[in-house]
Order: structure tokens, then sequence, then C-alpha cells
């Protein structure tokens, strides 16, 4: 598949949300096993074998993959909002959102911590005020820079964080467990 899918699996204890870019595979959190088989009409049906038409000359994304740890340009962050990305480890990945305070980066799961299907960023920026990322479902606010939750239903709860640095004019994935990642 060219584009990831989301997939939540929920028990009664836990709850995980990647997303997938292959057509098959198992998704498990604690006892319960989610497992899917798509068929990507896209690809020519779903046997991997034959090429989307119109997809022969190479993309600009693939062109630029020089490192699959660097995410984006430092300046291509806006200050004062988020811009969405997803860490990958083969097939899977998880959606992150990088925020901007100065010369600092930071980097969560787009994921809040009370409700986790619920993205921060839903695809246009994240709440952000001086101070505070802020859930737009029911207004919990994080710390910009740390994301330890100050007010709302997950007070005391910090995001996830996920690890990146701050290189040159550059931002790079540092997470070991992801082994590379792209802006969405």
């Amino acid at each position: 598949m060219d584009d990831a899918i989301r997939v939540t699996v929920e028990t009664e204890d836990e709850e995980e949300t990647v997303r997938l870019s292959d057509t098959e595979g198992t998704v498990e959190v604690g006892d319960a096993t989610f497992r899917f088989s798509v068929d990507d009409e896209r690809d020519g049906g779903g046997d991997g074998d034959a090429p989307a038409e119109g997809n022969d000359a190479p993309t600009e994304e693939a062109d630029a993959v020089s490192d699959p740890r660097r995410l984006v340009a430092i300046d291509d962050i806006p200050t004062g909002g988020t811009l969405r990305f997803e860490a990958t480890n083969g097939q899977r990945g998880a959606e992150g959102i990088l925020e901007r305070n100065g010369d600092e980066v930071y980097a969560w799961r787009n994921s809040c911590p009370h409700k986790p299907h619920v993205r921060l960023d839903p695809g246009f920026g994240a709440r952000v005020t001086d101070d505070h990322i802020v859930c737009h479902e029911h207004g919990a606010r994080f710390v910009r820079g740390d994301g330890f939750c100050t007010r709302g239903p997950c007070r005391g709860q910090s995001l996830e964080l996920i690890e990146v640095e701050r290189r040159d004019d550059g931002v790079y994935l540092t997470d070991e467990r992801f082994d590379g990642g792209r802006v969405l």
C-alpha cells in the first residue's frame, strides 16, 4: 500500500494505535490479536507483482531519501504550532507530532493519554498557546517542551516521547524503536 492506514486495537486494560503500510499482518495488544489482509486495488489487485499504471517515474520522496532518520528541515516546523510525522519500524508506523519552541524541537506520539485514539494534531496543526499544547477534544493542556499534562482528564500524565535531535538545519529521529520516518 502506498498510504498507511491507522489501526486501533483496544482491550479492557490497554489500547494501541499503529499505522500500517502493509497489506497484511498482525497487531497485538495484551491478549487481543487483530489479523488483517487487504487487497490494494491501486497496485493491480494486491498480488504485489503488478506495478500501478503511471508510477514508472521515481518520486521526489524516493530521490530525497539519503538518511531515513532525517524527518524535516528545522525551518519547516512552524513556531507556535506542530507538524505531523510518521516514525516507522519496518511496515509499522507510529504517528507523531513535532513541536518547535525557539531553537529546541520536541516530538511525541500524536495521541492524547486520556483517549489514545484522539489525535492532538488532527492534520492542520495542534492548538498551541504560549505555554501549552491543547487537546482539541477535551481541553487537556500539555506543557510545551516536556509534554506534562497540567489540566484536564489526564492531569499528571505525560505525552509519550519520541526521541529526536536537531543537527545543523535538520531534525533527526533518534528513538531506537524506529528505523526511519517521514513528514505526513
